[in-house]
């Protein structure tokens, strides 16, 4: 009946320690797995701008000599990386504002990019410009900066040059959640101007397209906790189990041959 015991102890401890494949499978349909489950269009609120946002903004008019001042120098525009972007951004204060040559300050806080266009725009034809100028003017984000930490092969903050990002595009870049990661518990905690929002996803479930936190939003930050699996330390999968369980009968058997001599 001992060895019965022992054998059962073995088995459940060598299952319960392994990670199951069905916690590792991304957007799985669990509700109907008989049929193929559609993707529902998710809804992506445009991006609101914060305090300390920084923004690229690039004037053209016919007379490049006329938007000369407003622009970066030829040398800072070949300048690509995420340093020079911050260093000659625009940054937007603690006022919300950012600091533009000769129009000062425009407020631009709670505005979306294009809706920050717009406004620079319009004032500058309203004050400097005339319509047969041709002004052109481009507004974007310096880098799409968000932060990933936890059970992720590379954690840390990464910039990513495009306007959208979805969290399973975050986790890939950040090299992929490790096997003792938590899919099923993504934490995506995102700053409001009303405070700090902390929001789950299960990262295994395809209901998790449907969620309003899958698309990230700049300077989101992402934690992936860790499975209990890693904290028992007997190994994820089952051959690292076994290796585990063995380790511990051999190591009880020489001890038990030590005591007896």
């Amino acid at each position: 009946m001992s060895k019965i015991l022992f054998y059962i102890f073995c088995l459940s401890l060598l299952v319960t320690s392994c990670v199951p494949t069905q916690d590792l499978i991304y957007l799985q349909n669990k509700e109907n797995a008989s049929q193929s489950a559609a993707v529902a269009q998710v809804n992506n609120k445009p991006y609101r701008l914060q305090t300390n946002d920084v923004l690229t903004i690039n004037i053209k008019s016919l007379d490049p000599k006329l938007t000369e001042i407003f622009n970066l120098s030829a040398q800072s525009q070949q300048m690509t990386t995420t340093d020079a972007l911050y260093i000659n951004g625009y940054i937007v204060d603690d006022h919300g504002a950012i600091r533009i040559p000769v129009l000062g300050e425009v407020t631009v806080i709670g505005n979306t990019v294009e809706e920050a266009r717009i406004k620079i725009e319009t004032q500058l034809m309203d004050e400097y410009f005339k319509k047969e100028a041709e002004l052109f003017v481009t507004v974007k984000l310096a880098g799409f900066r968000y932060t990933v930490n936890g059970e992720v092969l590379s954690p840390g903050t990464k910039i990513l040059f495009q306007d959208r990002v979805n969290v399973l595009e975050a986790v890939a870049n950040s090299g992929d959640i490790t096997i003792t990661g938590d899919r099923k518990d993504v934490k995506v905690m995102r700053q409001f101007p009303h405070g700090l929002e902390i929001y789950s996803i299960d990262l295994t479930d395809v209901n998790a397209l449907k969620s309003p936190y899958f698309y990230l939003q700049p300077n989101d930050y992402i934690y992936v906790k860790p499975l209990k699996q890693k904290s028992w330390g007997t190994g994820k999968t089952g051959v690292e189990s076994l290796a585990t369980i063995l380790s511990i009968l051999t190591l009880a058997t020489t001890t038990i041959l030590l005591f007896n001599r």
